[in-house]
């Protein structure tokens, strides 16, 4: 049997849309890219949604927003030392400066314990991951935010469909930030959208994805059908709305295609939902089993997980380590992922911000001897078995 770790929904009316897109040539950002934004919005309760080019995209966007409201170059970001490095990238990228809080590690999300100690009078916000779509500690997070008045900004690449004390975690701060890459829950191959309730943060992102333009209507009617706007030269000296630049931006817009394979996503997502999480809970209960040799994250009563993927964690003192572990899943067949690394301490990109081995003890620990694979909506019981048959296998063999 062969379990890949990922896949993607195209449905049939996604390749309706994209042969109509191909025909009439309106491939850019268009009225494809706002339908799936509203719909998006509305999926996950939010009042607003901007759809971008990338995860990381959406994430640096979200923060750069903070510039319109006071922020200054390098000032702090706190984020997790573990995540996938996209989170680490995208702070730089928006101009500001990492600052990395250690994680709880049977939770694999950020040690609210740990934030206050990092923050200084430079800090700006908060960034959790909601790793694996499971959600952060979210009440302590707020609590931690409101008393230094900070913004709180998810990071919510794999946390599609995660609910955290009766919310959606599109809604659990004043942004989040979602990848829609090939293997998530929604994807539109590559893209990233940010969901917030508050319209001006939307209109602002909406200026970051196209250069900072003055351009940052919720549908524009040049992008949708070449036709006349009324704003275009009403800015004095005849000058061209396309053509004046607000702040410092990006080049990070959603086309028409990738939007038209989002819109199909969107039409089967409950049916991908309950797949995926069906898949992630039946294997959660079932790695009960192998404790205390390998562990997985588990379900909390006041929280959904949003099906991402399944952690897979090789506890302290092992009699094996995770190269034979994961060599032996695969020559079965089963796709396995290391579960990420500590940004600071084993990404060797961000040496220059000083940190050494030893800071992040349990970002280290997962980034050593974390794995996963895949519970995505092609799998079912049958498959779920099998990873499950080969992980007893090789603890019959090794313990």
């Amino acid at each position: 049997m062969r379990i890949p770790f990922g896949t993607i929904s195209v449905t049939a009316r996604s390749k309706e849309l994209i042969n109509e897109i191909l025909t009439t040539n309106r491939l850019s950002s268009g009225k494809y890219v706002r339908e799936f934004e509203k719909r998006f919005a509305e999926l996950v309760g939010a009042r607003e949604a901007v759809a971008v080019s990338t995860g990381t995209d959406a994430d640096a966007l979200a923060l750069a927003v903070l510039y319109d409201y006071g922020a200054k170059r390098n000032d702090e970001i706190i984020i997790p030392a573990l995540s996938f490095v996209a989170t680490g990238n995208a702070v730089l990228q928006a101009g500001f400066i990492p600052v990395f809080a250690d994680i709880d590690v049977n939770t694999l999300n950020i040690d609210p314990a740990k934030i206050e100690e990092r923050i200084t009078e430079k800090t700006k916000a908060i960034m959790p991951v909601h790793l694996m779509g499971k959600p952060a500690d979210m009440d302590a997070i707020f609590g931690i935010a409101h008393k230094y008045n900070l913004y709180v900004i998810g990071d919510a690449a794999e946390a599609h469909g995660a609910v955290y004390k009766g919310k959606n975690v599109a809604v659990c701060g004043d942004m989040a930030a979602y990848s829609l890459y090939v293997a998530h829950i929604i994807s539109t191959v590559e893209g990233g959208i940010v969901t917030t309730d508050d319209a001006g943060f939307a209109e602002i992102m909406r200026s970051l994805r196209s250069h900072g333009r003055a351009c940052k209507c919720e549908s524009c009617v040049l992008n949708r059908t070449s036709g006349y706007c009324n704003k275009r030269f009403g800015n004095g000296e005849n000058h061209d709305i396309r053509f004046i630049f607000e702040r410092i931006g990006f080049s990070a817009k959603m086309n028409e295609l990738e939007a038209a394979i989002g819109i199909g996503n969107l039409d089967i997502y409950d049916d991908i939902l309950k797949k995926r999480r069906d898949n992630l809970y039946y294997l959660l209960d079932k790695f009960q089993a192998f404790d205390p040799h390998i562990v997985t994250i588990r379900k909390e009563s006041y929280e959904d997980i949003g099906p991402h993927a399944l952690p897979i964690i090789i506890r302290e003192n092992p009699r094996f380590d995770r190269p034979k572990l994961a060599n032996f899943m695969e020559e079965r067949g089963i796709d396995t992922r290391t579960l990420f690394s500590s940004i600071p301490t084993q990404c060797a990109g961000f040496d220059f911000l000083g940190y050494k081995k030893g800071d992040f003890p349990n970002a280290e620990y997962i980034g050593n001897y974390g794995l996963h694979v895949g519970v995505h909506q092609d799998l079912s019981r049958p498959e779920c078995d099998y990873i499950l048959n080969a992980i007893r296998d090789f603890l019959n063999t090794y313990v």
